[in-house]
């Protein structure tokens, strides 16, 4: 808290839409209170016996992420039957808790964990078929920004070096239904979105 709140109350006061990125219910309510109006949880409201009502109370909107394990564990040899159906069952189930308990599919985003306990088979999966998410009812969400996956795609490259990349990826999930992409290169993603909208609806 000592570390995000004066930050969330600064960009607050400045008009910006703030997220806080936390998985334990007191940071999420003490940010809210703060001025955020989103929580990204990596757990999905699962990591704090008390994150579900700490959102469901705050009025503010959730994104629900996809992660196996924890993040010690979760690159370690990481295993689906079928990584785009898992990945949507477990994020229906967490859609359907949410709004069962008082959140309105207005308020929830699904994220399918680009990185977070997948391979780069697992997470190009998921990208082609991020219109697979689109039937649960919510706000689709893709983070897949100078993931180290773009690196092993192409030359290895650091990640500073993975824009163009990243780029590509964002055109891919919007191609294919999302409704946002979380990057880090903002001026190019939308300098790309922005032609390649054009071309399509000129088409």
């Amino acid at each position: 808290m000592a570390r995000v709140l004066p930050v969330i109350r600064a960009l607050a006061a400045e008009g910006a839409l703030v997220s806080v990125d936390t998985r334990h219910a007191a940071v999420m309510r003490a940010a809210v209170e703060a001025g955020a109006r989103i929580i990204n949880d990596v757990t999905a409201l699962t990591g704090d016996a008390g994150s579900l009502a700490a959102v469901c109370d705050s009025g503010a909107s959730v994104v629900l992420m996809h992660m196996l394990g924890d993040p010690q564990t979760m690159q370690v040899n990481p295993t689906y039957l079928d990584v785009v159906g898992d990945v949507s069952a477990y994020l229906g189930e967490r859609v359907r808790a949410c709004r069962a308990g008082g959140i309105g599919p207005d308020r929830i985003a699904v994220d399918p964990g680009i990185g977070f306990g997948k391979t780069v088979e697992h997470n190009l999966a998921l990208l082609a078929g991020v219109n697979g998410l689109l039937g649960l009812g919510v706000t689709v969400l893709i983070g897949a920004s100078r993931k180290s996956f773009i690196g092993k795609l192409s030359r290895g490259e650091p990640a500073p070096d993975r824009v163009a990349g990243s780029v590509a990826a964002a055109l891919a999930a919007v191609a294919r239904g999302a409704h946002i992409v979380r990057v880090h290169d903002v001026a190019p993603t939308r300098q790309a979105l922005s032609v390649w909208s054009a071309i399509a609806d000129h088409g």
